[in-house]
């Protein structure tokens, strides 16, 4: 145990270790957001609690590259296979392959997939990526490739073709597990649940050059969420998605670094940097 006096000394002995003694900088990482496609005229009301019934929008589907420390992150995947396509005919498709292609990322460049939940058109694309690490919310993974298929009710969203991917990576050793609230699952890149979008999603915060970037995905579909603190409107659990919001907001540097999941706006906030491509950070 240190004596009271003691205190001085160690103070000295601590200032006189050499620098690659102390602890290392939390590495600083370029965020962007990539477009791959457009869902036109997407009714509102499907994605923030209370909105006009009549209104509506065409959403942005979009994939976020997390770039530095020798790693190219997905924050999300995208989707790619022809049924949903085929279903939901969106608007200017790219491949998510190819649509990080414009900012000269190869597939095997990818190092790593976060995956927020496990809705169609954001772990679709995961297997697209074949030398990625995924990560997942353990219970989520677990729940949509288990109990969720018990029932009809219980898998809305949710691919078998998807489920059976995720599974293959695993069986691989390329997935791995996020257990729970407040993991860093890479240096200076921490994920949080408590949204209840699905029935583990999470989001990211991102330590940048500006601070700290917070991914929310579809835990907060759109700007307006924030700005009238309304919950989505496809939640388990609509006050859990208002806290959720609400701790973003402590999490962020600062309001303008909360990053929704599918709005177009997101495209005129932040610098352009190639087509369908901008810097958040």
């Amino acid at each position: 145990m240190l004596r009271h006096g003691s205190l001085p000394a160690l103070g000295l002995l601590l200032a006189l270790l050499p620098a690659g003694a102390q602890a290392p900088a939390v590495p600083k990482y370029e965020v962007y957001a990539v477009q791959y496609a457009i869902l036109p005229g997407f009714p509102v009301a499907e994605l923030v609690s209370g909105a006009e019934k009549d209104r509506k929008l065409d959403i942005a589907m979009l994939i976020w590259v997390v770039r530095g420390n020798g790693r190219i992150v997905l924050f999300d995947s995208g989707f790619h296979r022809k049924k949903f396509l085929q279903e939901w005919k969106p608007r200017n498709f790219a491949k998510p392959s190819d649509a990080v292609a414009r900012l000269g990322i190869k597939p095997a460049d990818v190092t790593d997939v976060i995956i927020s939940h496990a809705h169609w058109d954001h772990v679709d694309g995961a297997e697209l990526f074949p030398k990625a690490t995924i990560w997942i919310q353990k219970e989520e993974y677990q729940y949509y490739t288990g109990a969720a298929w018990q029932t009809e009710e219980t898998h809305g969203g949710i691919d078998a073709d998807d489920m059976l991917a995720l599974l293959r990576a695993n069986t691989a050793g390329r997935l791995r597990f996020v257990n729970g609230d407040d993991q860093e699952v890479l240096p200076g890149v921490r994920c949080y649940v408590g949204a209840k979008h699905t029935w583990q999603s999470q989001y990211c915060a991102v330590q940048t050059r500006s601070g700290t970037v917070v991914l929310a995905s579809d835990n907060m579909y759109l700007y307006e969420n924030l700005e009238k603190h309304a919950a989505i409107a496809q939640t388990l659990d609509p006050a859990a998605n208002l806290r959720a919001q609400d701790r973003m907001k402590g999490l962020a540097t600062k309001p303008e670094l909360i990053v929704p999941g599918h709005d177009p706006a997101e495209l005129r906030r932040f610098p352009k940097v190639a087509e369908g491509v901008v810097r958040i950070d």
